[in-house]
């Protein structure tokens, strides 16, 4: 199984376990997640409760929550909402640091797809 991670802060973003399709020459992701329900598990252990005088549930009371089964498995987090401003503000800060990071080829070719304008699908 692949992992991959963010190259500057190590965290893991997602797996080939999950569909996913590159876009935007590599820039974004576009990975398809479900929802899924987590928590109360019903376990049957073959005990007869009604025989038993117990007419009510008595075992621990779980809460089911349902979630998005990537965002759940990779523990990702919600970021606030940016306007555009914001956000080309964000990623040119991303950018200068990954760029710092990469190098050789990688960084070249890194720099000349930043460069890129965005497809219309992408921008707003």
């Amino acid at each position: 199984m692949l992992v991959y991670q963010d190259l500057v802060t190590g965290d893991e973003l997602l797996s080939d376990s999950f569909p996913y399709k590159e876009i935007e020459n590599g820039a974004l992701w576009e990975v398809e997640g479900k929802w899924v329900v987590k928590g109360a598990v019903d376990v049957d252990i073959g005990a007869n409760p009604s025989a038993e005088g117990g007419g009510e549930d008595e075992g621990v009371d779980d809460q089911s929550v349902k979630v998005v089964d990537i965002v759940d498995t990779f523990r990702l987090q919600e970021q606030p909402s940016f306007d555009k401003k914001g956000f080309v503000t964000y990623m040119k800060r991303y950018i200068k640091v990954l760029s710092g990071i990469l190098e050789g080829e990688q960084k070249e070719d890194f720099k000349k797809k930043s460069r890129q304008q965005p497809s219309s699908s992408f921008q707003s």
